[in-house]
């Protein structure tokens, strides 16, 4: 009978239940105005072909224009939200292992976001308000580039006091193991991403954090490095990964060194080390490990339909497979299957079930 104890045993660990909640985001949920535009309408808004900006006065015509004069498609978005979405995706089973909080509208838009969560199985709480509309990001796509640009409305406009602090909210947070917020909410609510980084950081759970835009490098690198001390997984591209050297005075373009120099900044829980993880398109995705280049699967130029959401996609991958307490290598195939899988697709869209094996 031991031995079919330990089979058992053996068993169970490899089927290892997922929780429900065990993986939390935190974000600004938008929602994603897809469509291939000409050059001429990057350069009347001022757009760079790889790029994410906020939207400035000189944009609010953009977002009218852009549905008038070429065929859109409509899709949740905001990064952390792309991101818990293809990790409950790739992890299928149970339903709602991811939580994401963030600010909408009671509009349209609004009731657009909640049933696409609901449809991504993803445990959405959104803090509901009627001051500003439902955000949007506009996804310029030309050629296999994209142009970004958020108008943020009410997703500028979460409030700790309002919505993560209550209790039954809080309950939440707690619940999880794995927490990730991309960057761009350190341009809403410092406060809220230290009260989350300092939880899983006192409890020794692992805080993820993406440095999303060479603009939160360069405009918020004050809030950026109040939060860098409980950061576990740094993730960034190759752009922004030059944008934080530069800004942190590293005095390298090398993206190992980058990522080597990212790894050995102060750390709060001194449990874990902390990992750096670049991915530079379809170069190979730097990991400080040991620092290690994995390359990416290959895909044919014709095949790439879209590569909004590639990012956002390889990050969900990762946590899909962190979450499960696989290895890093193992997070970084998953997130290289997940980035590739989306490129084939407008937007951050997927088929119903992964082929991850």
């Amino acid at each position: 009978s031991s031995v079919f104890m330990k089979f058992c045993h053996v068993k169970s660990l490899k089927t290892k239940m997922l929780d429900q909640n065990a993986l939390f985001g935190m974000g600004n949920p938008l929602l994603d105005i897809c469509a291939v535009v000409d050059k001429d309408f990057l350069d009347k808004y001022g757009l760079k072909t790889n790029d994410q900006i906020l939207a400035e006065e000189k944009h609010k015509e953009m977002f009218e224009e852009i549905v008038k004069k070429f065929k859109v498609e409509y899709h949740a978005g905001g990064a952390t939200q792309n991101s818990v979405k293809v990790a409950q995706w790739m992890i299928q089973e149970p339903h709602k292992v991811a939580t994401f909080f963030g600010c909408i509208g009671k509009d349209k838009f609004g009731k657009i976001l909640k049933e696409k969560a609901e449809e991504a199985h993803v445990e959405a709480h959104y803090y509901e308000q009627t001051e500003e509309p439902t955000g949007t990001c506009a996804a310029c796509i030309t050629g296999d580039n994209r142009s970004l640009v958020a108008n943020l409305a009410a997703a500028n406009c979460y409030k700790k006091e309002k919505h993560l602090d209550l209790e039954e909210n809080w309950k939440l947070v707690e619940k999880a193991q794995v927490y990730y917020i991309a960057g761009f909410f350190l341009t809403v609510s410092l406060e809220s991403i230290l009260k989350v980084a300092k939880h899983a950081s006192e409890n020794n759970k692992i805080f993820c954090l993406n440095l999303s835009a060479p603009f939160i490098c360069e405009f918020f690198k004050e809030a950026l490095m109040k939060v860098m001390p409980y950061v576990d997984i740094l993730f960034g591209n190759e752009t922004e990964a030059a944008t934080f050297a530069q800004e942190r005075g590293f005095e390298t373009e090398d993206i190992e060194e980058i990522a080597k120099k990212a790894q050995s900044l102060p750390k709060e829980n001194k449990k874990r080390q902390r990992i750096v993880v670049f991915t530079q398109g379809k170069e190979g995705t730097v990991m400080t490990k040991g620092v290690e280049t994995f390359p990416v699967l290959k895909i044919d130029q014709s095949e790439i339909v879209d590569t909004t959401g590639a990012g956002d996609a390889f990050v969900g991958g990762f946590l899909s497979q962190l979450v499960q307490d696989k290895t890093f290598e193992q997070c970084i195939r998953a997130g290289h299957y997940a980035a590739n899988v989306i490129i084939r697709h407008a937007g951050c869209t997927f088929p119903e079930k992964p082929d991850f094996h």
